[in-house]
């Protein structure tokens, strides 16, 4: 019997296939999907891994099962879906495991309007009903009346709708480079961009997922070596790189340098509050110091939240934000169902960079300001008793506050930091930013000195 307590996780179900779950297991996800959120007619998309066509007809075909009609979109990006749940208001089902390497598969869910499915919203739920079934050996149909399972193409209108959002129709000509990884990107990004103003120069849009060229993450630096080379040996004005399912964007400056995701955050933050002066924008704990900064400038209000697209989702529709932005480079929009969209951020950045005459470096200066050592992991067994002994270290200290937000958050004069558990792996995570280079090492120096001692001790004995 399939290990649930292994794939499923706080916000989808992720695993090996078929040794974790298989095409059996998914038609019992799609059964139970639809007995918890009671949807009446859902839509299911899947991304281009050799497993995900018969997971996703799987899934759908336990979804009508229980009654309901099924609306299958074929392959698409995971924001394509949330576009498809939002615009059709239907619940919906993305199969994808993003970034993660060929051999893993997951479902991505969510109810009508592309709200989201998480552990307390539905998916412990799930998870519970799943395992009586696969105990039973398959779910009950009763007397309920199978459901239909047709099919519709969204692209287009994704792609429409994406471009009403975004005014690009007096920007300059732009060279813009796009590495999709093999991913979902060579799907959308040509559909997306056609028409306007740019040359766009295709990298790895052959959609392929055993991703022969490189892994299918852009937030790993390695991942975006071949996009950097190729926006300096074409003088390219922007590159642009996308994820597995093409829901993260990532950009490189017309020096082949990254932009962090933070700056991109406060750029489309600034812009979305051009058109809704006094707007709330969501940030999580983790983005830089810089985008609270920005919303204040532009006559924002910031919140600051935990990291995770459900808590993003949550306070999104709480406060009515028009925006929110991660550090791991998701973007959420009002507009956009409150869902995660990197193709409209990166539309944003196109039509910033166009709009103006200046380099993309000159550009996002004044958004990006402080040094960061960016995310650096450590794997520890015992992450509760290692956050305890940096904050020990810490608390009390003069000029310094102390909060537990998400993990443990320590703000100095001219710092911060973050150090934060993994949901999923023994890591805990560290993220420091200061007014200068020197301050951030020295403090990631020290907290790291702490957190990985247990570590160096066993390697010693």
């Amino acid at each position: 019997m399939a290990d649930l307590s292994q794939i499923v996780k706080a916000y989808d179900v992720r695993g090996v296939v078929p040794d974790q779950w298989d095409e059996e297991t998914a038609e019992l996800f799609g059964a139970a999907f639809v007995r918890v959120t009671e949807a009446p007619a859902i839509v299911v998309g899947h991304d281009m891994r050799p497993s995900s066509p018969g997971l996703a007809r799987a899934f759908a075909q336990g979804a009508a099962s229980q009654g309901a009609d099924v609306t299958e979109i074929g392959l698409c990006s995971t924001d394509q879906l949330y576009f498809a749940s939002g615009q059709l208001d239907k619940a919906g089902a993305m199969f994808t495991a993003s970034h993660n390497p060929a051999q893993y598969n997951g479902i991505k869910m969510c109810r009508r309007g592309a709200a989201p499915v998480g552990e307390d919203t539905g998916l412990a739920q799930i998870r519970s009903l799943v395992e009586r079934w696969l105990d039973a050996g398959g779910a009950p149909t009763g007397d309920t009346p199978q459901g239909a399972i047709g099919q519709r193409d969204m692209l287009e209108d994704y792609a429409a709708y994406l471009r009403s959002l975004v005014d690009l129709s007096g920007i300059r000509p732009l060279k813009v480079v796009v590495d999709a990884g093999n991913g979902m990107g060579g799907h959308t990004v040509p559909t997306v961009l056609a028409e306007l103003p740019v040359e766009l120069d295709a990298m790895y849009f052959q959609l392929d997922g055993t991703f022969p060229n490189h892994e299918a993450n852009p937030l790993d630096p390695k991942n975006i070596v071949d996009l950097r080379h190729r926006v300096l040996q074409t003088g390219a004005d922007i590159g642009l790189a996308f994820d597995g399912d093409a829901d993260r964007c990532f950009v490189v400056d017309e020096r082949g340098e990254p932009v962090p995701p933070s700056a991109i955050t406060a750029l489309v933050a600034s812009r979305e509050l051009a058109k809704a002066p006094g707007a709330t924008v969501i940030h999580n704990l983790i983005t830089s110091r810089a985008v609270p900064e920005v919303v204040r400038e532009s006559g924002g209000a910031p919140v600051r939240t935990r990291v995770g697209h459900s808590f993003i989702k949550a306070e999104m529709a709480r406060t009515g934000a028009i925006f929110g932005g991660e550090h791991s480079a998701h973007y959420y929009f009002r507009d956009f169902w409150n869902a995660d969209t990197g193709m409209l951020a990166a539309l944003h950045v196109l039509a910033a960079l166009g709009g103006q005459e200046g380099t993309l470096s000159q550009l996002v200066a004044r958004y990006d300001r402080y040094p960061s050592s960016g995310e650096i992991n450590s794997t520890v067994e015992d992450q509760f008793n290692r956050t305890n002994a940096v904050k020990a270290v810490f608390a009390g200290s003069e000029g310094v506050t102390i909060d537990e937000l998400d993990g443990l958050s320590v703000t100095g004069v001219n710092w911060w930091f973050n150090l934060r558990p993994s949901n999923t792996e023994p890591l805990l995570r560290l993220n420091v930013e200061a007014c200068d280079t020197e301050t951030v090492e020295r403090i990631r120096d020290e907290v790291l000195a702490i957190v990985r001692a247990e570590t160096e001790r066993d390697a010693q004995a």
